[in-house]
């Protein structure tokens, strides 16, 4: 029989939220993400040239949705952003912040008390 100790149920919750935290990235990107840098396109912009092959570009779409207003220094076009986003849009960058945010979390939680101190 499998003992259920405290590191167990921290190795549960942090897998299943790095499960999560993997689905919510995902349909973000291939719903939100790809729909605004369709409608950018459509109109003439392009997605931000410092974010080429990597896809960082999508957690600053996230980020921009979830506060939504237009920051003065941006790394990415906000006023487009808000502009092209729709609301199963918000409902999906607030989903991914969120789960990023307690993957992040949990990750903390579980350094702090089982990584050694040397």
């Amino acid at each position: 029989m499998i003992e259920i100790t405290a590191e167990l149920w921290l190795a549960i919750i942090f897998a299943l939220s790095l499960f999560v935290m993997g689905i919510a990235t995902f349909c973000f990107i291939r719903i939100s993400g790809k729909h605004i840098e369709r409608e950018m396109k459509n109109e003439g912009k392009l997605p931000p040239g410092w974010d080429s092959t990597m896809g960082l570009r999508y957690s600053f779409y996230a980020i921009v949705i979830v506060r939504n207003s237009i920051a003065p220094m941006s790394f990415v076009d906000d006023e487009a952003v808000l502009r092209f986003t729709r609301k199963k849009d918000r409902y999906l960058a607030l989903l991914n912040v969120i789960t990023w945010s307690a993957f992040m979390i949990v990750g903390l939680i579980i350094y702090c008390l089982y990584v050694p101190k040397d």
